[in-house]
């Protein structure tokens, strides 16, 4: 009989960063749900601090971790901080991320760098270390950069935004052909646009409607959407997956713009 991919999580330790609402929220109860202890990061610890009630309540473990992905120093005490408090590090999330909304020629360099820093350069940041730890040691592991259809699909008033993720998906694949032979596996997750907290009401608005009127599954994607994908890349299931980006949106990036 053949043999099922695997898809349980027990016995791993996952560090998810901008783990304290929308997506990276979702995908650390969704990591925990699978069986690994997790890590959650971001700034805002007291966001943090519920969803690890949460996700014990449900059974899980989740450790609360304030962390600034623009600075080495925070990421390299929250990637300690982990290990020493939940056991060896298996799995990284990149996800922390923030948007600035502006038409380019009113886009500043500050509104640039705030963009680039948070979620390129901290993914940059945050990978390194989390790699550098698991090289050093000798261990295997996982990255999974979240990044999204606009970085291969242009949208109007998002110069920074859709720059970082199109880096994103280039520093995902050096970064899987360079770990390759250290046994860690690198890959991206591309949502389309999935409806949170911080998405909800531009989806609701006129603009938002006529957007997902393009998207051929006729519906905005649910954070539960990415589950399937996001298990893939951090399970035994994806063990000869690495260098890909998987987009998960609804049809949106193939359809006429």
């Amino acid at each position: 009989m053949t043999r099922l991919p695997s898809f349980d999580l027990t016995g791993q330790v996952a560090l998810v960063t901008g783990a304290s609402s929308g997506i990276g929220r979702h995908l650390a109860e969704l990591l925990a749900a699978a069986g690994a202890k997790v890590a959650l990061a971001a700034r805002r610890v007291e966001r943090l601090d519920e969803a690890a009630r949460e996700i014990a309540a449900a059974g899980g473990q989740g450790l609360p971790i304030a962390c600034d992905v623009t600075r080495p120093d925070s990421v390299a005490t929250a990637v300690a901080t982990a290990e020493g408090e939940l056991g060896p590090l298996t799995i990284l999330v990149n996800n922390a991320g923030v948007t600035v909304a502006k038409p380019v020629l009113e886009h500043t360099e500050a509104d640039w760098d705030h963009v680039l820093d948070t979620n390129l350069k901290g993914a940059w940041l945050t990978a390194r270390e989390f790699a550098a730890h698991l090289v050093k040691l000798g261990r295997p592991g996982r990255i999974v950069n979240i990044t999204s259809i606009l970085a291969r699909r242009a949208i109007p008033q998002g110069p920074s935004y859709c720059a970082a993720k199109a880096g994103l998906v280039h520093l995902t694949q050096v970064l899987a052909m360079e770990l390759a032979r250290y046994r860690i596996l690198v890959n991206a997750l591309a949502p389309g646009f999935i409806e949170t907290d911080l998405t909800r009401d531009f989806l609701r608005s006129e603009a938002g409607k006529r957007l997902e009127a393009r998207i051929p599954l006729r519906r905005l994607g649910r954070p539960d959407d990415l589950d399937g994908a996001m298990l893939l890349l951090a399970s035994p299931a994806g063990a000869y997956l690495t260098g890909a980006v998987i987009t998960v949106d609804g049809g949106h990036s193939v359809a006429a713009i």
